[in-house]
């Protein structure tokens, strides 16, 4: 059996319980308790504030810990970075009232800036020789140059949306931050075995992310072109049809690229064309 420290609210308990049961680990969250045991996969979750992660897995509370990076940067707990989950994407920026004039980093020096990540912050001031007052607030740091608390603030920024209902603008990005699943550097071979299953699952799962599985009618004697357009994994899979002269081609489509290739394939005569989801993908 493998524990997992998880946030206990909020988008990245979201995103992670998304991930877990697309990696088909079944888990009761219905009713919200510290532990929670999967019925089909040798793991426990052990749900937490999201800034007491790190020290859990560093301590050996928990073998496996998933938390955004910039809790686990600012913590600076004894822990290893196992896998970069690719969600609960954001970054750390400093931002100040949007009429005052800025700059550049010099703008700080002098300034009291208030943060609930002083450690990345102060990080941010050496690395550029600036002199600035840090002011540490758990809560709603935007409020702070509103009410005179500070000149500016460091915080976490998503949308933007919490800055411009205060009145802020975005003028520097320190750090950009998603989910990690972070773990302890002692733990025993056993349960490296079931972090290795684990993040096979993962990989699947990821590997499908804006992936769509194509088949399509064409004509064959336009499957040369028709192959030079498909970005498959390797190659399509080409079927021949009852109907003399024509092929079905089956392949996987990057959701980026979706209707530019469809709009190609369709002028070299492809027809019938089905796009499904991809739930999983083993590479």
């Amino acid at each position: 059996m493998i524990r997992i420290a998880v946030q206990s609210k909020g988008r990245l308990f979201d995103d992670t319980m998304a991930l877990f049961s697309e990696a088909d680990i079944k888990l009761s969250t219905s009713k919200r308790t510290l532990l929670t045991q999967s019925t089909n996969f040798p793991v426990e979750i052990l749900f937490l504030r999201d800034d007491d992660i790190p020290q859990c897995v560093a301590s050996g509370v928990a073998d496996l810990g998933i938390v955004g990076e910039n809790e686990f940067v600012e913590r600076a707990e004894d822990a290893d970075i196992i896998y970069r989950l690719g969600f609960s994407k954001c970054r750390l920026s400093l931002a100040l009232h949007k009429d005052i004039p800025y700059n550049g980093p010099e703008w700080f020096n002098g300034k009291k800036i208030a943060t609930s990540y002083p450690h990345i912050l102060q990080s941010y001031l050496d690395k550029n020789n600036l002199k600035s007052e840090i002011h540490v607030i758990t809560g709603s740091v935007e409020i702070a140059p509103g009410i005179n608390l500070a000149d500016a603030i460091f915080d976490i920024v998503s949308s933007g949306s919490t800055l411009i209902s205060n009145n802020l603008k975005e003028v520097e990005v320190v750090m950009k931050s998603e989910a990690l699943l972070i773990g302890n550097r002692n733990i025993s071979p056993e349960k490296k075995e079931i972090l290795n299953e684990l993040l096979f699952r993962f990989d699947a799962v990821k590997a499908a992310e804006d992936k769509k599985y194509i088949l399509m009618n064409v004509p064959t004697d336009k499957l040369p072109e028709i192959i030079d357009v498909l970005p498959g994994i390797k190659s399509p899979t080409i079927m021949p049809l009852a109907t003399e002269g024509w092929s079905s081609v089956h392949t996987v489509l990057d959701q980026k690229r979706f209707w530019e290739i469809i709009g190609k394939l369709k002028a070299l005569g492809a027809q019938g064309i089905l796009v499904l989801p991809i739930e999983k993908m083993i590479l």
